[in-house]
């Protein structure tokens, strides 16, 4: 939790850190990735038999690597939109007997030749989760198929297929984006509702365990609030067979993008302000709906966010972007904002793992990471452990926003902060100097001893590691807290040191 008083721009900015004040612990869950069958991400990305840099399976072994990298406790699959139209059992079994199929979310043909056996021992070799997002016609095969125990059809096609013990999936998603017009499996939030909560309970009864994910809209919106008041219902209530709670997480999407950099920066501001609705109605629904204290409280599933331009990387072309250092900053605000926000967020997934909308991106001969990688990095790394509280008073930016709310409902500060305290004792602080023209010169109250510093920054916001050179990545020094530290312009700024 950070905390924020505005000062004019000829003060000096100030940044206060509390260790002893743990706010919330931070779900490892917030560095999630998501692959759906899109552009390049599962093929050509993930999977690439028969080049020499992929393994016996077919999977890219620099990719496995490289993704290692960011300790990814979960990944999402197989979509995404691609889910509506999407049948698992054709990705099952001797592959040259899979069916190719129209794919109708971004209009291609899917050749199945990847599917649920592939994708969850990718998921080993990775060392995550995987997270499925399902449609109505054929979850409850699907979650026989991954996790069932018994003498049962489907558990015996898994073994028949070479995989005797059960995958036991944990997570699984009540459809995507099911209120967008673009989707095959479009409803209205009325037959939504009803439907999810229907199947959450045949779920359940199959596989208490599960943990299912209601599919909200952006966190601001009547859906939000109507799917919440009619499916957040008490364990014992007489429209359920079940004991457990049917729904454990609500998922909200955001994607956000400007060309000019500052309303960049500063759009993901709406996701901490959508966090905080949402929470909010998740409370309302429980009261309304009496309840009990004692039962679980839902947390957010942020399952798809980052920065998206649609119409410079069209989604039915690939939807690979080259980003900017303005891009990367606005990555870093986006995990400032899930670090602030731990208590509500128990999952987040950046869209995507590789190539579509992606910070990794292949080509034959290996792989590039994009400006957006280091700020993933440096987070995945060092921002764990509890979110503690921070202070910062600065000047904050006026202009205009992306989304243009942004401007009536959140500051805009021109240093964005989050603070950590790690297992290992380090307080780690991520500060976010958006200013595109301005050093700014911070006290830093609280920093003792010897400080780590990694920087990312560039000579402009401009700048790509796309075009044959890497012209963003993190730079490491040492500060010895002695005085004010300099926040370059256009800058995302980690300090670590040693609790006292």
């Amino acid at each position: 939790m950070t905390t924020f008083t505005k000062l004019s721009d000829q003060e000096t900015p100030a940044i206060s850190i509390h260790p002893s004040r743990r706010i919330s612990k931070i779900n490892p869950n917030i560095y999630a990735g998501f692959t759906e069958h899109m552009g390049r991400c599962i093929y050509g990305g993930i999977y690439d038999p028969g080049n020499p840099l992929s393994d016996e399976n077919g999977f890219r072994k620099d990719v496995l690597e490289a993704l290692k990298e960011l300790n990814i406790p979960a990944v999402r699959y197989p979509g995404g939109n691609f889910m509506a139209t999407y049948h698992w059992i054709d990705g099952v079994g001797p592959r040259d007997q899979r069916p190719a199929r129209p794919e109708l979310a971004w209009l291609g043909t899917e050749t199945n030749h990847f599917g649920t056996d592939e994708f969850l021992k990718w998921c080993e070799i990775l060392g995550t989760e995987p997270y499925f997002c399902l449609n109505f016609g054929t979850a409850l095969g699907w979650v026989e198929y991954c996790n069932g125990k018994g003498n049962t059809y489907y558990a015996n096609l898994r073994r028949k297929n070479g995989r005797q013990e059960p995958y036991n999936v944990k997570y699984w998603a009540l459809g995507n984006e099911t209120w967008g017009p673009w989707q095959v499996e479009q409803m209205t939030r009325e037959a939504y509702a009803h439907k999810a909560y229907q199947w959450a309970k045949a779920l359940k009864l199959l596989d208490p365990s599960l943990v299912l994910v209601l599919c909200g809209q952006d966190g601001t919106a009547s859906w939000d609030y109507y799917t919440l008041k009619q499916c957040l219902l008490p364990a014992h209530s007489p429209l359920s067979t079940s004991t457990v709670p049917l729904i454990d997480m609500h998922s909200i999407h955001l994607y956000t993008s400007s060309p000019s950099h500052l309303p960049n920066v500063t759009a993901p501001l709406a996701a901490e302000r959508a966090i905080e609705i949402t929470s909010s109605l998740i409370d309302l629904a429980r009261i309304e709906n009496g309840v009990p204290p004692g039962q679980l409280r839902p947390t957010i599933c942020f399952d798809e966010w980052n920065v998206w331009d649609p119409i410079r990387a069209e989604g039915s072309k690939g939807a690979e972007e080259s980003y900017t250092l303005s891009d990367a900053l606005a990555v870093a605000v986006y995990l400032n904002v899930f670090i602030r926000k731990s208590k509500d967020v128990g999952m987040a997934c950046i869209a995507q793992s590789v190539n579509v909308i992606s910070p990794l991106m292949t080509s034959k001969d290996g792989i590039t990471k994009q400006t957006t990688w280091w700020p993933l990095y440096l987070f995945s790394r060092f921002m764990r452990g509890w979110t503690i509280g921070a202070h910062v008073a600065c000047g904050t930016y006026e202009g205009e926003t992306s989304p243009k709310w942004v401007r009536s409902v959140k500051d805009t500060p021109w240093l964005d902060v989050s603070a950590t305290l790690g297992d290992d004792g380090y307080v780690n602080v991520a500060v976010v100097n958006i200013h595109e023209e301005k050093d700014l010169e911070s006290k830093v109250d609280g920093a003792t001893g010897e400080i780590s510093v990694f920087t990312v920054t560039a000579g402009d916001v401009a700048a790509s590691n796309m075009k044959g050179k890497q012209e963003v990545g993190v730079t490491e020094s040492t500060w010895d807290a002695k005085g004010a530290y300099l926040f370059p312009k256009h800058s995302l700024t980690l300090l670590r040191w040693k609790a006292e």
